[in-house]
């Protein structure tokens, strides 16, 4: 099973469709089944209404999963919407609490050198690992993750080798304001909803051994296969993103385009 996986912080974008194009089209390849999952645990950033956006956007295309369809997110709570699933989050931490491996963190990010150097991933240098800080409300909780060189086969990259605790130290899986973070939240759903094909945008291939580092440690026994598909490109060094408005789907449906003609916008390949 595969997953799609959208975060309703804007409406639904040219980017998005080219990753269901991707996801939709692998499962009917390999006779698998489409999950939706909606990313929203960053109460931050998420709004109901960009949701909705995104819920209604997928039918008029017509991409319909299989699990949890979007009617089920209509209906109320459900297991697929992140913000739902807090005592799925929550017993994840508890078992990797019992292995002695969440800490509490009350860095800030002007404290993690790198954290302003936009070409370079910040790397957590681990201050508070022995600070004996309680994994309470208020500050950061950070799951230690010890060297180790995480090997995967990216199904269109081809082979390759992480160390994520020299790419980022200790992974932060839930922040001071209580939101859990994207590689914690990713790794266990990816676990807990039987995901084993992962497709997303080569812009993510980097967090892929940490959450294979994480999920082993939930104890996942096999990762997930992986494939990161090339972006669109607003610029030869920027992709796409939601704030360019002439790509979002709820505009280009205003203008009059058919569904057909959207996924060929996205994708050229799409017939």
């Amino acid at each position: 099973m595969t997953r799609f996986a959208p975060a309703p912080t804007g409406w639904l974008h040219l980017g998005h469709v080219l990753n269901a194009e991707y996801v939709w089209n692998a499962a009917r390849e390999r006779g698998g089944r489409v999950l939706l999952r909606i990313e929203d645990h960053d109460r931050e950033r998420c709004r109901p209404e960009y949701e909705r956006g995104i819920l209604n956007d997928l039918d008029w295309l017509g991409y319909s999963p299989d699990v949890y369809p979007t009617d089920a997110f209509r209906a109320g709570a459900c297991d697929g919407r992140q913000s739902d699933r807090g005592a799925v989050y929550r017993d994840a931490v508890d078992r990797l609490h019992a292995l002695g491996l969440v800490y509490g963190c009350d860095c800030t990010r002007r404290q993690i050198p790198g954290e302003q150097v936009a070409d370079r991933e910040p790397r957590y240098p681990g201050t508070c690992r022995h600070r004996g800080l309680p994994v309470a409300g208020g500050i950061g909780w950070r799951v230690r993750l010890e060297p180790r060189t995480e090997r995967f086969v990216d199904e269109r990259l081809g082979r390759q080798e992480q160390n994520p605790q020299e790419q980022c130290g200790d992974v932060l899986i839930r922040d001071r304001h209580g939101n859990w973070t994207y590689q914690f939240c990713a790794a266990v759903d990816d676990l807990a909803q039987g995901i084993d094909l992962v497709i997303r945008g080569e812009d993510l291939l980097a967090s892929t051994g940490r959450q294979i580092a994480l999920a082993r440690l939930l104890g996942r026994d096999q990762p997930a296969a992986f494939l990161h598909h090339p972006l669109i490109m607003k610029t030869p060094s920027q992709k796409l993103s939601k704030s360019d408005g002439d790509t979002a789907i709820r505009d280009l449906r205003g203008r009059g385009l058919t569904p057909a003609e959207v996924k060929r916008a996205a994708n050229p390949m799409v017939q």
